[in-house]
């Protein structure tokens, strides 16, 4: 999964001193990642294409912040010179932010429907819609045949970010969503206007949970520092954070999941990149769920999904102290089964070595005390990181991968024979149905694709009654006209949506993907 590598260096104010100085800090520090074709570290080129401001933004709050740390302020602003060419406020700054005119409406509260199907609310918030994050929409009335009469209503510019990557939450007539840079914004679902903006520690990778925190109501989220916020929904004040894991690179990635007065949160990690340097003592750092009092922010349990801590385990070749086990980072959000008062959780890969038996696996926890009732791992030995594909691959477990993880949810599901079903697709390209009432038994699996560690099912499915809905990745490259990224994505090769029955796993239907005419 992990997030675009390597990201970088730092920002400030640059001149052209300050320039010719980040070209060395850059040969040192950077190109080894951004120039050595490491796999999701953005080439040299696609840095140039950001702002000096972004640049440092990444490096102090963002996904590169921990190599940031390391370097100085004026550092990090020389390397923002460097590669930007501009100087901070050389940019034109963006249009200032449209705020509303007129106070927000009364505070929404997030009415979810049942897992079941009946008809509910039309809100879409959180990340799943449902505890059991199926993603379908019941309240709509939308058909197929309107799709092509839709019109833009209106627009919201993210003004000055370079990326977007949050699915927006609507409950009633409100739309809260974040962003790169850690803004989280309360917009009026009418015409886009903003009601409040609230600025959290680090970028935003969560979508918006919203419902009752200790008699109102609050808009729940993570950030990539792994602090974890309640806002009021009315006022956009902090109501409490917390921090849920200390380690350097934990971040929180998968949307938190209100439920009976708690909120139960994934923690990820990015340790899987920097773990690639030969003089970092790869790895420590265990996917966990932290149970927090929705009122408070007070810890009810944590639980790591690796239950066995890291110890000491070889040194690298250069003497580096390695550890393990580790990984089995959690980047998707919870689901929630009331029935039998289980929480469901999908693992990504091991870190180092050994690799762990819960990681790449389907994983259920006792809802009020974290304990784990049992787990179905779907690949073995799958430990990695950016070491294997990286020229210098000294910190790189034996077994090489595959980089298979877990990106999305289990999706939990009643079959028309009335058992149910845990469905999910992994990055190897193979969607499961498992069995939540006995223990994880696998009841199918079905490959759609070829998979790897940009294929597969990357990101999240959905489910009706009948079938499951996946959108498969498997992108492929060529080196034909590089963009700017890099790498320029083969138009010829695709994955498309996929619809399986639930009951067996065939194939219902396939949507290919259109073509982009060579672009």
């Amino acid at each position: 999964m992990r997030v675009l590598a390597c990201l970088l260096a730092v920002l400030g104010l640059a001149t052209p001193a300050l320039a010719q100085d980040g070209g060395p800090l850059y040969a040192q520090y950077c190109a080894r990642c951004h120039d050595g074709g490491l796999p999701r570290a953005p080439q040299r080129l696609a840095l140039s294409q950001l702002t000096p401001e972004r640049i440092v933004a990444a490096l102090e709050t963002g996904t590169m912040r921990t190599q940031g740390a390391e370097r100085t302020a004026a550092e990090r602003r020389a390397l923002a010179a460097f590669l930007s060419g501009k100087a901070i406020g050389e940019t034109p700054a963006p249009p200032p932010l449209k705020m509303c005119a007129s106070p927000a409406p009364p505070a929404p509260g997030g009415a979810r429907p049942a897992p079941a199907g009946a008809a509910g609310a039309s809100n879409w918030f959180g990340w799943g819609l449902s505890l059991a994050n199926d993603r379908f929409q019941r309240a709509s009335n939308l058909k197929a045949a309107d799709v092509s009469k839709l019109k833009v209503k209106w627009a919201f510019a993210f003004a000055g970010d370079a990326s977007a990557a949050v699915q927006p939450s609507v409950v009633g007539d409100r739309v809260f969503v974040g962003s790169v840079p850690g803004r989280i914004y309360s917009l009026s679902l009418r015409d886009g206007c903003a009601y409040w903006t609230f600025d959290a520690d680090a970028m935003v990778r969560t979508s918006i949970e919203v419902g009752d925190a200790g008699g109102s109501n609050a808009a729940f989220f993570g950030d990539v520092a792994a602090n974890v916020y309640a806002v009021d929904v009315a006022t956009g004040k902090l109501r409490w954070k917390r921090k849920v894991d200390p380690h350097v690179v934990a971040r929180v990635t998968g949307t938190p999941k209100l439920y009976r007065g708690r909120l139960y949160v994934p923690v990820s990690s990015i340790e899987e990149v920097i773990g690639a340097q030969p003089a970092y003592s790869c790895c420590t750092f265990r996917g966990s769920v932290v149970a927090l009092d929705a009122g408070t922010g007070e810890v009810a349990w944590k639980t790591f999904v690796i239950p066995e801590a890291p110890t000491p385990r070889r040194q690298n070749k250069n003497g580096t102290q390695l550890f393990g086990p580790s990984g089995a980072a959690i980047w998707s959000s919870p689901t929630i089964d009331e029935r039998t008062g289980a929480l469901y959780v999908a693992t990504g890969d091991s870190y180092s070595d050994p690799p762990a038996d819960t990681s790449d696996a389907i994983m259920a926890l006792d809802l009020q005390t974290g304990a784990i009732k049992w787990w179905q791992q779907m690949t073995k030995g799958d430990a990695y990181n950016l070491a294997c594909g990286a020229a210098d691959p000294t910190n790189c477990p034996d077994s090489r991968g595959p980089d298979v993880d877990f990106g999305s949810p289990p999706i939990l599901v009643t079959l028309a024979s009335g058992k149910r079903a845990l469905v999910i697709g992994q990055k190897s390209a193979v969607v499961h149905a498992v069995d939540p009432d006995e223990d994880g038994k696998i009841l199918w699996s079905t490959r759609i694709g070829r998979g790897g560690a940009l294929g597969g099912v990357e990101w999240g499915s959905a489910a009706d009654a009948e079938n499951i809905y996946v959108p498969l990745s498997d992108i492929a490259f060529t080196q034909a006209g590089l963009d700017v990224n890099g790498m320029t994505p083969n138009a010829d090769v695709g994955g498309g949506l996929f619809a399986l029955r639930l009951s067996d796993g065939k194939q219902s239907w396939r949507a290919v993907p259109p073509g982009c005419g060579g672009r």
